[in-house]
């Protein structure tokens, strides 16, 4: 049949006969090998000889561009198998050619197929001890390296970085490494922390991994709930059925009230045309989705079961609703009302059950009958009875009834039919409705049933093998470290008789493992059936998955294939364990924790509390994560780079082929493909694109593929559609009662490295902390065989029983209030309890509940006993009660009462607060005090009011070797004023890099101080990020056009704290720019923003005062002043210098010429100010006019003249003319160390620094002697503790003191004294009315108030400065969660910040004449007694201690 047969169709495959050359047995051989092979790896490929005709030689070479290495020889006269291991090449990455070359007398062939050899990068994972953190919290984190066998890799981390929300690098650890260890780092986040994701980047060369964690202020739930529901509800099903439990952290269940919701939403993009976006829209369009509410009570285990018919979402149109079906469950705690929601999403089916065929032959043979069977089930997997089930044969679109069958009461049904008719395979359909077509979009139906059974024939050239194997696989994961069965299912049809090799290899990570073959008699009949099995033992070098081909050659010289994947358990070459000992415990009892582990492995342990997973779950570290890290889990097709180009077939008249289809993914080649092997042989197993016939080249039509063989070129239409043909497959990116006073309650409990021993285990001592809960652990090892992950353990930390006091946070003294204590038991069996209050001189109880303080207490019981309790001391009160589990004849419930081994004895200390009534007052005197010699004394007399109240009043006098001793000692509080804004930040910020560099100048800095100094830089700088703008500036409140002033404040500290920690230098930069695209054309800075305090106006512009300051700023970071901007920024100040009627200015512009070197401009500043300076008895100062008398402006502009007196080599002389300055500034220091606001204390401690670096001595001593008049005190001060902070409270609270200092060096010392006056009540400038409703709208079990306040500013200026209402909550109360979100959005409200009891509003100005209304919801927490007024302050917060002060009471009748 010297002819080319074209048979094509549209929609068909195509077959088309060629005569092809064959030699009858020929020797035949397959090599298999991996497509991609990791670089430098031991690897595998496997090799079969078939039928040789003689002696053959077989090579096997890799052949790169640089070398050619032969990986095997062998001469054999037999057929063999076997698996070869080489050493893969050290490259990067680079495609090389693997050739197979068989050699005999009279036979040759040779195969060569391209390979990947790939280098794969060390893999890499970060640690964070929890998914998500309070603000303030700390984050610890590890950062882990290991190579592709999981051992500990060393690696350079060039750059690891934090980012928070706004994508600021807030912190950064340069060229760490891993030293083949685990790498533990942390930082602290600030308290102001903003809320949002933040992000670990750890960079190591081209290569970033990342991390996120959360940052959130949450509640730890106390509880979990659970819903079990299926995942897949069936439209058709009547009920559905859901279960909710509760459990408390510690395993026990929750009573309460539980309630489900179940909804069917809306599909929105239905209303096409319609923009819906929210519920309003579909209100409007009258559309609400189905739901069905049920509350029930718990039961004992803490579940509700719940049943709700589905017939409730299936009323409406089902075009307007989503498939779906969310199920909302709130569990609300029985007496405290606290609630947890779980969520969950279930699909809806349209599926309503399905038909299947069951022992089914695969083969049919002529003249047989069809013997089989279907089963029909619900949905839900029960049988379908007594229904018909109709019987189809052919194409789907071509189908005839065959039978009507019924089923049985198992939902089966047989049937048998008769072969005579057929002469083809043979398309079964069954289906439970009488006729076949496809069901509709969103109807109910069930599936049907399909099953295909090929004739049997003999092989032939002619047509495709039906030949098969099949791998069975297994729906559950292998375990490891045990031997696994696999079977392979043969069905060899039409062939001739004679033994056939099942060939089988076993794959890994890519790689061959494992390699057999058994034999097969192919039996003398048209059918031969059977199995083989092996046995695979799965070590964790094959987790998480493995593959098995398995291959045959059959006597027709087809080659049959096929695959499957298997699982296994996640497991590690590093088997790890946890344990506790005791494995539960009561809280702050000692136990024992043993990590098991090879030998010598180091191992990072952490444990938190189960909360925290119960608010964030899904977020640990498990086997999952680790093995997804894998650049090669299993191979999936094969990377294009080394896909072979087929090369045309030649075709002589002789023997015919037949090019069939590839589409199927069942022929060798696309298994072979599927699992990334590649087949070296002379076998045809893979479709030629082209043949050669008659000198022309046929071309299949989908490869346009060019070619230069012959003059004449025709194209064969073959249709393959084989995805895997051609394309570019690719690698996927892959004793005595313990008595427990409890008081530490962490999150995390457990953070550390642990190095296992010799012998594998390692033994730690801990305490277990006070929190009643469950801690759950993670621990993995690292060892130079591998990597390990312990499984999670949970040590549940239980008191049987316990207590819990509930009291206010402070009260005032007078009022009094219900001290309750709530005693839990928890134990199976009841108890006798004793409680008792702890003896104490600063409070009385009187007891409230009768005789029940020892009394029975039985399973799962609580009681609440009650005293009347009346502070008698002012301060902190700790408050101590105690529970104890007594032995008794007494029964409880007819019950002989137990008592508990551990945890026999719970006590529990709080803390209150009581207050005195009034307002606070504090006085100071200061002194800068250098004897040089000679003694010196000062005399101070400290009158009380006569309204004092009493026992308010105490009396201290502190001593410090140096004048910044007193604001080290308060790096953290330098003012006792709220820092809720973008400056008052910069406050707490700016002066700690002053006083590091003095510190660091005189050799004064220590390790302790620059940790704390640091510690708040570095909190300092991440809050200050919170204000900044996307364009570089920085605003008061984080909103709003950017604040010029504040910008350069900002950009001039940071700029100094560089040298102590990490500032991103990329946001000075956006900083400085932004400055400089501020600067108008006369040189001067555009204000942006406000002014901080008004008093700086007057005189000279605005304009003027801001552009010194922005000057100032670029100065101080060694901007030359040759610079273009401040070129022409100093030009235009020079312009304003003839009008020098404002001191501020005139001081700010002194320090500018100073530090421009202009000494001309600065002498002709410093003279006019001399001019203008106040002396009274050797102090020196400045104000700004001689009505205007403000304390911190006088400081602000005193310490710029000093500034500008001490920035310029100065003189003996200057020193001296700033001794006064110093001393009249030292005395205004506050208690704290700092001034009266917040510039003032910036730029005084600035200039107290430079002062203090240029006198320092590193020689000489005082003693201070203060005489008062009842006692004495003497304080030593010498080069030892000159930064020491020495206090001594006085007796004598109020009077005559006097102090002498003999010497040689200064001492800096402070008397202060503190009481309580009734709160004035008279009207100032700034002036604030309150007023107190019941509110009786609220739901709330607990009484509701609402405070009515009104703001009014009367003074001479238009407006004021920033202006903070202080509202003290009343003792019991707090303030509405809600009610202060809303206050968030009052009128002019900047900010709101709760502080302990009180709540601070920052209004941004106030407006003459105006009043402002606001109002606050409080609730009351607990009933206090005889109830005190609580104090509401309104102050200017620029100057505080001026008169623009106004209290008044918020009073509770």
């Amino acid at each position: 049949m010297d002819c080319l047969w074209i048979l094509s169709c549209t929609l068909c495959v195509l077959l088309s006969w060629i005569h092809v050359d064959q030699v009858v047995a020929e020797p035949q051989y397959l090599v298999a090998i991996p497509a991609v092979i990791e670089a430098g790896a031991e690897a595998k490929f496997c090799a079969t000889l078939r039928q040789p005709s003689g002696t053959l030689v077989m090579t096997v070479t890799l052949m790169s561009r640089e070398k050619n290495t032969t990986l095997f020889t062998h001469t054999s006269n037999e057929a063999f198998q076997t698996c070869v291991q080489f050493k893969a090449p050290l490259v990067q990455k680079e495609v090389q050619h693997f050739q197979v070359e068989v050699r005999g007398d009279t036979f040759y062939s040779k195969q060569v197929t391209k390979v990947m050899i790939q280098a794969y990068d060390p893999f890499t994972f970060i640690q964070t001890d929890k998914p998500i953190y309070l603000p303030g919290q700390k984050v610890n984190f590890r950062v882990v390296t290991m190579d592709n066998k999981m051992r500990p890799a060393n690696q350079l981390y060039d750059v690891i970085e934090l980012q928070d929300p706004n994508s600021n690098r807030i912190g950064q650890w340069l060229n760490e490494t891993s030293n083949s260890r685990i790498l533990q780092l942390s930082y602290s986040l600030d308290t102001e922390a903003r809320e949002g994701p933040y992000q670990i980047i750890v960079s190591m060369g081209e290569r970033k991994i990342s991390h996120n964690f959360k940052v959130e202020k949450y509640v730890l739930p106390k509880f979990d709930v659970t819903v079990n529901i299926s995942e897949e509800v069936s439209i058709g099903q009547e009920d559905i059925e859901a279960k909710v439990c509760a459990k408390y952290t510690y395993g026990q269940p929750v009573p309460g009230r539980v309630t489900v919701n179940v909804c069917r939403p809306i599909d929105r993009y239905f209303f096409h045309g319609v923009s819906v976006h929210s519920e309003d829209d579909l209100a409007l369009l009258q559309i609400s989705a189905p739901c069905h509410t049920e509350t029930k009570q718990a039961d004992k285990t803490g579940c509700a079961t719940f049943s709700f018919n589905m017939s409730i979402f299936t009323k409406m149109d089902q075009k307007v609703l989503q498939d779906v079906l969310d199920i909302s469950a709130k569990v609300e705690e029985e007496g405290t009302g606290i609630s947890h929601p779980q969520e969950k999403r279930i699909r809806i089916s349209y599926v309503l059950g399905k038909v299947s065929f069951i022992n089914m032959p695969k083969v049919w043979e002529r003249g047989s009958n069809v013997e089989g069977k279907v089963r029909a089930v619900y949905h839900n997997n029960t049988p379908v009875c007594d229904a018909p089930v109709y019987l189809f044969t052919g194409q789907m679109l071509q189908t005839r009834s065959l039978q009507n069958l019924t089923t049985d009461s198992n939902g089966v049904a047989s049937f048998s039919f008769s072969t005579d008719n057929f002469d083809q395979d043979i398309q079964l359909h069954a289906s439970l409705t009488p006729t076949l077509g496809y069901p509709g979009y969103r109807i109910a139906y069930y599936d049907r049933g399909f099953h295909t059974l090929s004739m049997s024939q003999p092989s032939s050239p002619y047509i495709k093998t039906i030949s098969s194997l099949e791998v069975q696989t297994n729906d559950k994961a292998v375990p490891c470290d045990a031997e696994e069965d696999i079977s392979v299912n043969y069905t060899i049809v039409g062939e001739s008789p004679g033994s056939v090799d099942v060939i089988y290899l076993v794959l890994s990570r890519g790689a061959v493992t494992m390699q057999g073959q058994k034999q097969v008699e192919v039996q003398d009949r048209s059918v031969t059936e059977g199995q083989v099995s092996f046995k695979v033992r799965v070590s964790p070098e094959m987790a998480p998955e493995f593959q098995v081909v398995a291959y045959a050659v059959l006597p027709s010289e087809d080659v049959i294939a096929h695959s499957a994947d298997f699982s296994t358990d996640k497991c590690f070459s590093n088997k790890v364990s946890v344990e506790f000992s005791p494995s539960s415990a009561v809280p702050g009892e000692e136990t024992n924790m043993q990590v098991t582990a090879l030998p010598r492995s180091l191992c990072g342990v952490s444990a938190i509390d189960k909360s925290v997973l119960i608010k964030e779950p899904g977020k640990t570290l498990d086997a999952d994560k680790i093995f997804d890290l894998f650049p090669l889990k299993k191979s999936s097709g094969i990377p294009y780079e080394v896909d072979d180009a087929t090369e045309c077939l030649n075709v002589r008249p002789k023997r015919y082929v037949l090019l069939y289809s590839s589409q199927e993914q069942n022929d060798a080649y696309a298994v072979f493909q599927k699992v990334g092997l590649k087949m070296a042989t002379n076998l045809l197993i893979r479709l030629p694109s082209c043949v050669k016939f008659k000198g022309k080249v046929y071309h299949d039509g989908s490869h346009r593929v060019s070619y230069d063989v012959a003059p004449e070129v025709s194209y064969l239409s073959l249709d393959y559609s084989d995805p895997g043909l051609g394309s570019a497959g690719h690698l996927p990116p892959e004793a005595a009662p313990v008595e427990t006073v409890r008081s530490f309650f962490p999150e995390t409990w457990i953070w550390d490295l642990v190095e296992v021993g010799d012998d594998g285990k390692r033994g730690v001592s801990l305490t277990v902390p006070d929190t009643i809960t469950t801690w759950e652990t993670e621990a993995f090892c690292l060892s130079s065989q591998g990597f390990g992950l312990a499984p999670r353990k949970e040590m549940k930390v239980f008191q049987p029983f316990f207590l819990e006091l509930t009291m206010p946070y402070s009260i005032i003294r007078g009022e009094h209030f219900e001290l309750k204590a709530t005693v839990f038991n928890y134990l199976t069996s009841c108890i006798m309890v004793t409680v008792t209050p702890g003896p104490s001189s600063d409070y009385t109880l009187t007891p409230l509940s009768g005789d029940l303080y020892t009394s029975c207490l039985c399973a799962n019981e609580r009681k609440t006993l009650r005293w009347t309790m009346i502070p008698t001391a002012l301060g902190a009160v700790n408050v101590t009660v105690s529970a104890e589990a007594v032995a008794s004849h007494v029964s409880c419930d007819n019950e002989v009462v137990s008592v508990p081994d551990r945890g026999r004895i719970d006590v529990v200390t709080k803390s209150l607060i009581v207050k005195a009534e009034g307002t606070e007052m504090t006085k100071t005197y200061n002194w800068l005090l250098c004897p040089k010699g000679s003694p010196l004394t000062e005399e101070a007399e400290i009158h009380l009011p006569e309204n004092v109240i009493e026992g308010s009043a105490r009396t201290s006098v502190s001593v410090l070797g140096d004048i910044l001793g007193r604001a080290l000692k308060n790096l953290d509080g330098l003012l006792q004023m709220p820092y809720g804004c973008g400056e008052q930040n910069m406050a707490l910020l700016a002066p700690n890099i002053y006083i590091l560099h003095y510190l660091k100048g005189t050799q004064q800095l220590t390790t302790a101080i620059m940790e704390k100094a640091t510690n708040f830089l570095t909190s300092g700088y991440q809050r200050q990020l919170n204000y900044k703008s996307a364009d570089g500036a920085y605003t008061t409140f984080g909103t709003g056009p950017g604040n010029t002033w504040l910008t350069a404040f900002v950009v001039r500290s940071f700029s100094k704290a560089q040298s102590f920690v990490f500032i991103d230098p990329r946001k000075i930069e956006e900083s400085k720019s932004w400055l400089q695209h501020k600067q108008q054309e006369n040189g001067c800075f555009e204000k942006s923003g406000k002014l901080f305090n008004n008093g700086m106006k007057g005189g000279v512009s605005d304009e003027v005062t801001l552009s010194a300051y922005v000057t100032a700023a670029f100065l101080e970071m060694n901007t030359s002043q040759h610079d273009p901007v401040m070129n022409k920024s100093l030009a235009c100040l020079k312009e304003s210098l003839s009008d020098l009627s404002n001191t501020y200015t005139t001081a700010l512009l002194a320090y500018v010429f100073t530090l421009a070197g202009d000494v001309e401009t600065r002498a002709h500043l410093l003279q006019h100010l001399d001019t203008v300076a106040v002396r009274e008895g050797g102090f020196l100062y400045w104000s700004q006019t001689a009505a205007e008398t403000s304390a911190s402006l006088s400081v602000e502009i005193s310490s710029y003249v000093l500034l500008a007196k001490l920035s310029a080599s100065p003189t003996a002389e200057d020193l001296g003319y700033a001794s006064g300055i110093i001393r009249w500034l030292t005395g205004q220091q506050n208690y704290y160390g700092g001034f009266s606001s917040t510039q003032d204390t910036v730029v005084a401690l600035q200039a107290l620094a430079l002062y203090s670096t240029l006198v320092f001595s590193h020689e000489g001593w005082s003693t201070v002697t203060v005489q008062a008049p009842s006692s004495q005190l003497t304080f030593d001060v010498n080069q030892s503790n000159k930064l020491l902070y020495q206090e001594e409270a006085l007796q004598d609270v109020s009077g005559k003191y006097s102090l002498e200092v003999k010497g040689t060096a200064c001492a800096s010392v402070q008397i202060s004294a503190t009481y309580n006056i009734p709160t004035p009540a008279d009207v100032t400038t700034l002036s604030v009315k309150v007023q107190l409703e019941v509110n009786t709208t609220s739901e709330s079990a607990r009484p509701k108030f609402t405070v009515q306040i009104q703001s009014l500013y009367s003074g001479k200026e238009k407006t004021t400065n920033m202006v903070i209402l202080d509202i003290k909550m009343l003792s019991g109360f707090s303030p509405d969660p809600e009610s202060l979100k809303s206050l968030k959005h009052g009128l002019l409200v900047s900010r709101v910040e709760q502080k302990e009891d009180h709540v601070l509003v920052y209004l941004e100005e106030l407006s003459k004449d105006t009043p402002i209304n606001h109002s606050l919801e409080i609730l009351q927490d607990l009933p206090v007694d005889n109830l005190k007024p609580a104090v509401v302050k309104i102050y200017d917060y620029y100057q505080p201690v001026s008169t623009e002060y106004y209290v008044t009471y918020l009073c509770a009748n």
